[in-house]
């Protein structure tokens, strides 16, 4: 069956229907070798259709235990092959069985041109008679798709509070702000802390500092910072009270808290690949990254000092400030999928900021 992928900058895409429902997001590309379940069940994904550049997907199975979350969260896969040999269609049968709507046999060379070029526009994927009749699908649910809340944050996080225990007895109890965690960050909490609770996003600074933290993790979430309600404002009221250690929309939000300004990139920063300057650690390094906004770094406080650098464009990857108790990472630490080599920064965290 032909299924089509129609980007509203106008651009049509023809390839093979695999299955799923028709579905709206804004695209974007990742270029890990590995990993399609970590990206898929990360909520930093919600609301996007990924574009895995490496060809073949789905060509070692299924593992629960690497989810990231409870739920898929993408709304469309793409990529030039699918593992679908009458043996192993696990990988296809969990996309289309939760409906996500699955297209292969496309150029994602192009595409991924497309995007890095252009830039990430929203589009659909839909199935449809003829080219005509994809434009009008996809239109109709492009714009649906835009009157949908736009903190996306708060949709990702968790709405109860949830405690854990730790490994480690004798470690910190830490406060961890929800904006759509992956599970592997609190995995790396867990290990090194006594006790972790994790709070929705809107959560109020007097119920945060009512549990008594002796640090704050403010972790990855989707969508534009700018558009996040409350939890600005709350980290402000936090900052130099508690030490906190923000990933990604963490980071960002924390940014923004000081008075920074954040800018979205032109087709953002996602895969495995990218190498990091760190001062922290001391070290230079590949990275995991999944986001689509950075940090200005012209407007950050002067008592604030950039300590990560992207390699590949020069862009923040990270801040810290002695004075205020904060550490800013504009990547995953905690990989999944993704190398290990950034994992110090848990360790620095626990053991330094608290």
């Amino acid at each position: 069956m032909r299924g089509y992928l129609v980007l509203e900058s106008g651009e049509i895409y023809t390839g093979e229907w695999q299955g799923g429902t028709d579905r709206a997001g804004e695209v974007v590309f990742n270029t890990s070798h590995s990993g399609y379940e970590e990206i898929a069940t990360d909520p930093s994904y919600f609301s996007q259709i990924v574009v895995l550049t490496a060809p073949m997907q789905g060509n070692y199975g299924v593992e629960d235990d690497v989810w990231e979350s409870r739920q898929l969260w993408i709304d469309g896969f793409i990529c030039l092959e699918i593992q679908d040999s009458e043996r192993d269609q696990a990988w296809k049968r969990r996309l289309t069985d939760n409906g996500i709507p699955l297209l292969t046999e496309i150029d994602t060379r192009a595409l991924a041109l497309r995007l890095r070029q252009g830039g990430t526009p929203w589009g659909a994927l839909v199935q449809a008679q003829d080219q005509a009749a994809a434009i009008a699908k996809a239109q109709a649910l492009i714009a649906q798709k835009k009157t949908l809340d736009k903190d996306w944050v708060y949709i990702a996080s968790r709405k109860e509070p949830e405690v854990r225990r730790g490994d480690n007895m004798v470690g910190p109890r830490v406060a961890v702000l929800d904006f759509g965690s992956k599970e592997n960050i609190l995995r790396e909490l867990q290990h090194r802390c006594s006790e972790i609770k994790i709070f929705n996003s809107r959560t109020s600074v007097q119920d945060i500092l009512a549990y008594n933290p002796d640090g704050i993790m403010l972790t990855n979430g989707p969508g534009d910072p700018a558009d996040v309600k409350v939890a600005i404002g709350t980290v402000r009221e936090l900052l130099g009270v508690k030490p906190i250690f923000g990933i990604c929309m963490g980071h960002q939000i924390l940014g923004l808290a000081l008075g920074a300004k954040t800018y979205k990139l032109k087709f953002g920063h996602r895969g495995s690949n990218h190498p990091i300057r760190d001062t922290v650690l001391n070290q230079i390094y590949v990275t995991s990254q999944n986001h689509g906004y950075a940090v200005e770094e012209s407007t950050l406080p002067s008592d604030v000092k950039v300590t990560h650098v992207n390699l590949n464009d020069g862009t923040v990857a990270g801040f810290y400030s002695e004075k205020r108790k904060c550490l800013g990472i504009q990547y995953h630490p905690e990989s999944c999928p993704g190398p290990h080599e950034a994992s110090g920064l848990f360790s620095y965290f626990v053991e330094r900021m608290i």
